[in-house]
């Protein structure tokens, strides 16, 4: 098996350094990046699910409703468009990154005014068209995060790489507490409430969340273009991007249909089958229609329409780099690791505003508890995990990270079995909220280890995809699992699951040897 090897430089970890780190103006970007990535998520998510609640929607369509965001899972199919192809006059006048970051955004704000448009009780129709928002709003903010991973990567040394996800997560959680909390208390403030519900009061609310969202805009604007990207030549020809983007498009296309037409063909296996069974389907669906599209671009690529070389040096080249830095086993491990480090929380995380209405919390109890003061504490999370990593290195950090989400998921069994209780509910809140920030900050800054500067956009979109597809794919089905087994044994299954997570850092940690983010550019 090879092996990393580990730094041999002496690293300055003493706290002075590390809270000095905080002033560049680098990691203050973050902050506001970090805002505009937290923004769309929980409106996809939890005040989505409170709004299709109060709108008479089952808790098992809501919660269908989180596979909207599994644009993050699969991000890294279109990543490579986004790190190589210009886009006409915005990179010329802003350049590669902050291009595609405004035209993210503009997307993202795009998504947020369709959904504020469209009235989930009015029917199947609908429901489908605000899926279909849903669904561009999850694809234009996982391309956003594609940028923004890029752009914190490339803009500062790696030194700061800790920090800089410490204040990233810090913005993105102010973000989660305008879509979430901020949301909440609008709702109620327009007049929606269960059972009084107010499609203009949801409708005011997602055309604020959508001017939030030019506190994005404004910092692509002010901000630098990152210096590894300005040295970057357009490497291709005008024909071959064409070609590239039709491949593309074709092969995504080949993915929908397949999965639409698979998903008619196993609607009779998955209606009322275990939650398991239904799962398993669903991911075969999945796989044969990624299966599919990839066919698709291998028959493309090797017609003269498509340049063969640069669908080779775009997608084969990351992934090909990243098997020979560690070798096939150890890539194999570290994969496995990214993929499942998150699952314990996100899963139970899909189901958490559900949960607590259930217990006949109010949604502004919600807002005040679960999202304003949870948004401190997984702040305080975050830059704690950030200097410990700095002090005490990634890896000690990751495990403790991991360990502590275990711990904390158990703390819903008590709530669910205590009922409605203010206090337990700050309780919980606070142990999960840190834990979370924490282990975000020491896993943001593992990923970023990982990635080869050269492939910047590309690889860190497959280890951020690969980390929520699993999660997600499971999360869809929580609200079942709770219908079919209730609460407490959901909130022991959630913990469950993250057991194995622990043996996948230390193998890790065993093998890997890596304390502190690297560029790698060789």
């Amino acid at each position: 098996m090879s092996e990393a090897q580990p730094v041999e430089e002496p690293v300055d970890r003493s706290w002075r350094t590390a809270l000095l780190a905080f002033k560049n103006p680098r990691v203050i970007t973050m902050l506001f990046l970090g805002l505009a990535a937290g923004m769309p998520l929980l409106l996809i998510f939890s005040s989505l699910s409170l709004w299709l609640r109060e709108a008479g929607v089952d808790r098992a369509t809501v919660t269908f409703f989180s596979w909207a965001a599994l644009g993050y899972s699969f991000k890294f199919v279109w990543a490579p468009l986004v790190d190589r192809l210009p886009l006409p006059l915005l990179t010329r006048v802003l350049g590669r990154r902050r291009a595609w970051m405004l035209m993210s955004q503009l997307m993202i704000i795009s998504a947020i005014i369709w959904m504020a448009s469209t009235d989930p009780v009015a029917g199947d129709a609908a429901l489908t068209r605000i899926a279909l928002a849903a669904v561009l709003l999850g694809f234009s903010s996982a391309t956003q995060d594609i940028v923004i991973d890029a752009f914190r990567i490339e803009s500062a040394e790696p030194s700061l790489q800790a920090m800089m996800s410490s204040t990233y997560i810090a913005g993105y959680r102010v973000g989660m507490l305008l879509a979430g909390a901020g949301a909440l208390y609008l709702a109620s403030y327009f007049g929606s409430e269960l059972g009084q519900y107010s499609y203009a009061a949801w409708r005011m609310t997602y055309l604020i969340m959508g001017a939030c969202m030019l506190v994005g805009v404004a910092t692509t604007l002010i901000i630098n273009e990152p210096d590894v990207n300005r040295t970057m030549e357009l490497q291709h020809s005008t024909a071959d991007y064409a070609g590239f983007v039709l491949m593309f498009l074709l092969a995504i296309s080949g993915f929908v249909l397949s999965f639409v037409f698979l998903g008619q063909l196993f609607e009779i296996y998955v209606e009322g089958a275990p939650p398991l069974q239904a799962f398993a389907l669903e991911l075969v669906r999945m796989l044969a229609s990624l299966a599919f599209a990839v066919v698709i671009g291998l028959l493309l690529s090797a017609t003269r329409w498509v340049n063969r070389e640069m669908v080779l040096d775009t997608y084969v080249a990351p992934v090909g780099e990243f098997f020979n830095r560690y070798g096939v086993k150890l890539s194999l491990l570290i994969l496995a690791l990214v993929g499942l480090y998150r699952i314990s929380d996100i899963v139970l995380g899909v189901i958490s505003n559900v949960f607590y209405q259930d217990l006949l919390f109010s949604k502004n109890e919600i807002a005040t508890v679960v999202k304003t003061f949870g948004l401190f504490m997984t702040i305080l999370g975050g830059f704690l995990g950030g200097l410990l990593s700095v002090r005490y290195g990634v890896m000690r950090i990751l495990f403790l990270g991991a360990l502590l989400t275990v711990v904390t998921n158990l703390f819903f069994i008590l709530l669910a079995v205590v009922g409605k209780n203010e206090l337990l509910l700050y309780v919980v809140i606070s142990a999960d909220n840190l834990t979370a920030g924490l282990a975000s900050a020491a896993f943001i800054a593992f990923l970023s280890a990982l990635t080869n500067v050269r492939f910047t956009a590309v690889q860190y979109a497959i280890f951020s995809s690969l980390m929520t597809l699993i999660p997600k794919l499971v999360g869809g089905y929580s609200g079942t699992v709770v219908d079919s087994f209730g609460y407490v044994n959901f909130f022991l299954f959630a913990a469950f699951i993250g057991l194995p997570v622990l043996a996948l850092v230390w193998l890790a940690n065993k093998h890997l040897h890596l304390e502190e983010p690297q560029f790698r550019t060789e």
